[in-house]
């Protein structure tokens, strides 16, 4: 059939494992939040955070029903958090986030996966420092910085900083804001849709790379986020 018909394939499955892996992501942190209280977004804030927030990155309705049923079934499965530190080519700083019922096969498919792509992975606490946890909110509009700014600051919310990209705003704050945050975004400026809506991990500083690193770094970072039980891969590398 051709090369032109191989790379299609190609590029179709790799959208599809993508897919497939952010469905599963988003479904076991719903299933999470909706277990740890009443399984309705009206009365439980981390339900409703976690649904806004996979709903911002495309996560179909049906994935987040799904989800939050398995959650009032008796048959709940219990999920384990682990955090892995690392560093890649370059020495570029990366932290992964796993969420799996089997800690022993998240660590080893995360190791497996550092050591097969120029990395390793280190102790706790090895390449966290270089990041900051944050609350992170960015949003389409056609309103203006000052007045984002004006009324988050209004309400006291505690902003760090409010950039914009073209049509794009990005609120950065602290993660104790971040709730008041998007209610202020959403009551006082009326804004429906969020693009980004999560608590995560902002590198203080990035690192630049040459041409090969790069390489070897996105093949690193999407070698550990195809993996079954990562839920985030956070790193400091200048990819641009």
């Amino acid at each position: 059939m051709g090369r032109a018909h191989e790379v299609r394939a190609k590029k179709i499955a790799q959208t599809n494992a993508a897919k497939s892996a952010l469905y599963n992501r988003a479904s076991k942190e719903i299933y999470l939040a909706a277990k740890s209280g009443v399984p309705d977004p009206n009365d439980n804030l981390a339900l409703r955070s976690a649904i806004e927030k996979w709903k911002a990155q495309h996560v179909t309705r049906d994935v987040i029903d799904r989800a939050i049923q398995k959650a009032k079934s008796k048959d709940a499965a219990d999920f384990i958090a682990g955090r892995y530190e690392g560093f890649g080519p370059g020495g570029v700083a990366v932290v992964v986030d796993t969420l799996s019922d089997n800690e022993k096969r998240a660590f080893s498919a995360v190791r497996a996966g550092f050591t097969h792509h120029g990395g390793n992975v280190g102790n706790s606490g090895c390449a966290s420092f270089n990041f900051d946890k944050r609350g992170v909110v960015s949003f389409d509009t056609d309103k203006g910085v000052e007045e984002v700014e004006e009324a988050l600051i209004m309400s006291e919310v505690d902003v760090l900083s409010v950039d914009k990209d073209e049509n794009n705003i990005e609120v950065i704050c602290t993660p104790e804001a971040f709730e008041q945050c998007k209610q202020v975004l959403q009551g006082d400026l009326g804004i429906e849709e969020f693009t980004e809506a999560e608590v995560t991990l902002v590198p203080q500083a990035l690192v630049n790379l040459n041409d090969e690193d790069k390489a070897k770094v996105q093949n690193l970072i999407d070698a550990l986020d195809e993996l079954e039980d990562v839920q985030a891969v956070y790193h400091n590398a200048n990819l641009d």
